[in-house]
């Protein structure tokens, strides 16, 4: 049973992670099991369209009337649209605080580049770039009237305010406002505040004309399709639209299931948000609770998708205007940062369906890091005391493990004496453990028990931003980043074969194989993983073989390295 209950074990935990690995792979929008999709390139795009007050196929918005659930197949980006005249030559400005850097269009007042100052690039160079349009890349956030040729995310505005943040100002505010467009003017206010990466944004409405009018908000963010950079082959994250309301809480939106018309969310709100989110990083528009909202997805260009909300206003009098405030948010996944901005926006940081495991040890994590100060030594602490809180529970897995060691010969001689007898040896196998008090399945329920604390750890580790271009010791100098010298993955290795050889070996020679090929065969994926994922497994490794060792030494089991034979 010794051999059964290893091989039972083996093949659970192997089929496990191809699972897991295969299901990430499919839940991300890849390929399953390390077959990466690809998603066309960029080419010279063009700009997304001004909605209309009907449903051209060519519109960029889903108008008031339209089905806005899952977006239209065959939508196009066609350049035009309701236009003012132009109020001053089209030009980027940008405004500056501690943390932001964002630069808007004057058509539109859309906000096209998006630079967090305290976040180093992908090269580690310069400040990190999240919003951004040119000729390969498109991502941008967007906002206007729909319901009549009013302003839209393309009608010239002028601009006034602050450019930079004053020593001692709290914030500014950057002012655009549009020609009068049939009988309406549109005034957006983007205010800034010093320490916050979310920006209040106030749409104004005003009623040039001689008739009632009763425009819709719209609110959208575009981006292509592609693959972020540098994104590694062997993992991957969500890169895509999310939508968060208080029905279906939040759900992440696949770009194929755009394309195919299968994106299912909820079409009518009162709350929530929508956003798009990647590995690290995130933006979002965010209305306030009570304001009546229609949600949509769609395809607007060959790789382009948007996601947005739509507001209807009451009917605006003669000379009379009407505001809505808004919140715009760009930046790290900042557990503590996104919770202040809006309720539900920390689930951006997606740990899954162990999100119940994985928010109180990313807590614990944090409040070791507030002492230790360092992120590589907090992942050790934190890893230790999961191993201190599991090891009763640990210590009667590898007490039976011990037992199983201590009656190997008797079972390993049995075996050879009657290996023409396969009946008779199983009946006298059951007779040993009988006699000896083993239960040979007596190490595998302690072992399951802490695998979805483990992986919950894992998720925790690779979705925290805090880690990106955070130093450990010597080489180590972004626990994020793969280990520059491996040093890590060979450690993470050795220690994997070392607790390999202290497990009793199983008698049959093809079994004994199997438990030395399978773990090598995933430490070898740890090579390119990132460092503070294998610094945590190599940490648990060592606690591991420290436990095991000294359980097997009170029990009066010496220590003893089963290496492999491979002949």
């Amino acid at each position: 049973m010794n051999d059964i209950r290893r091989t039972i074990l083996w093949v659970i935990f192997g089929f496990s992670m191809v699972l897991l690995w295969d299901k990430w792979q499919i839940h991300n929008g890849q390929k399953g099991t390390f077959l990466l999709g690809t998603k066309p390139a960029v080419s010279a795009v063009a700009p997304v369209a001004a909605p209309a007050s009907s449903v051209p196929t060519t519109s960029g918005l889903p108008a008031p009337s339209a089905s806005v659930g899952s977006g239209a197949a065959g939508v196009s980006a066609v350049p035009g649209g309701p236009m003012a005249a132009p109020a001053s030559a089209r030009e980027q400005v940008t405004a500056t605080t501690d943390l932001l850097r964002l630069t808007f269009d004057t058509d539109g007042g859309t906000i096209v580049k998006t630079e967090f100052l305290k976040q180093a690039g992908d090269g580690k160079n310069g400040t990190f770039v999240l919003l951004e349009e040119n000729a390969g890349r498109v991502y941008v956030a967007q906002s206007g009237l729909i319901g009549g040729s009013f302003p839209t995310h393309k009608t010239p505005m002028t601009v006034s305010g602050d450019r930079d943040l004053k020593d001692g100002a709290g914030a500014l505010t950057l002012r655009f406002e549009s020609a009068d467009v049939g009988g309406v003017k549109l005034v957006k206010s983007y205010t800034l505040r010093r320490g916050a990466y979310d920006v209040a944004v106030r749409h104004e409405v005003v009623n040039t004309g001689t008739a009632a009018v009763s425009p819709q908000l719209y609110l959208q963010l575009v981006r292509d399709g592609n693959k972020l950079p540098g994104e590694s082959s062997f993992y991957s994250t969500f890169t895509g639209p999310a939508v968060y309301t208080e029905a279906k809480k939040y759900h992440k939106v696949e770009f194929k299931d755009i394309e195919n018309n299968k994106a299912d969310i909820d079409k009518d709100s009162t709350s929530g948000y929508i956003a798009m989110v990647q590995h690290y990083f995130a933006s979002a528009w965010i209305l306030p609770d009570g304001v009546k909202r229609e949600l949509f997805v769609r395809k607007v260009d060959s790789n382009l998708y948007s996601v947005g909300m739509i507001a209807p206003l009451d009917a605006i009098a003669p000379g009379a205007s009407k505001s809505v405030d808004a919140k715009f948010f760009a930046g790290p996944q900042l557990e503590k940062v996104l919770e202040q901005v809006s309720p539900g926006l920390e689930l951006v940081k997606d740990y899954g369906w162990l999100t119940i495991l994985a928010k109180p040890l990313y807590w614990l994590l944090d409040r070791i890091h507030s002492v230790v100060g360092n992120w590589g030594w907090s992942i050790m602490g934190l890893v230790l005391l999961i191993k201190i809180a599991f090891y009763w529970l640990q210590a009667k897995g590898y007490e039976s493990m011990a037992k199983m060691k201590a009656i190997n010969p008797k079972v390993m001689a049995m075996r050879e004496r009657l290996k023409d007898s396969p009946q008779q040896m199983q009946q006298e196998m059951m007779k040993i453990y009988r006699d000896e008090k083993v239960n040979p399945m007596g190490g595998c329920l302690p072992i399951m028990v802490q695998i979805p604390v483990f992986i919950a750890l894992y998720w925790v580790l690779l979705s925290s931003v805090e880690m990106r271009g955070a130093p450990w010791v010597g080489w180590i100098h972004d626990l994020s980043a793969p280990d520059p010298f491996f040093i890590l993955p060979v450690v993470m290795t050795l220690t994997t074969m070392l607790q390999t050889a202290l497990n009793p070996a199983p008698p049959d020679p093809m079994q004994a194989k199997m438990m030395w090929i399978m773990p090598l065969a995933f430490s070898v994926m740890f090579f390119f993983f990132p460092s503070g994922l294998v610094l945590y497994w190599i940490t648990n490794n060592v606690l591991s073989i420290a436990q095991q060792w000294l359980i097997n030494k009170r029990m009066g089991v010496p220590p003893q390295f089963n290496l492999p034979k491979f002949r």
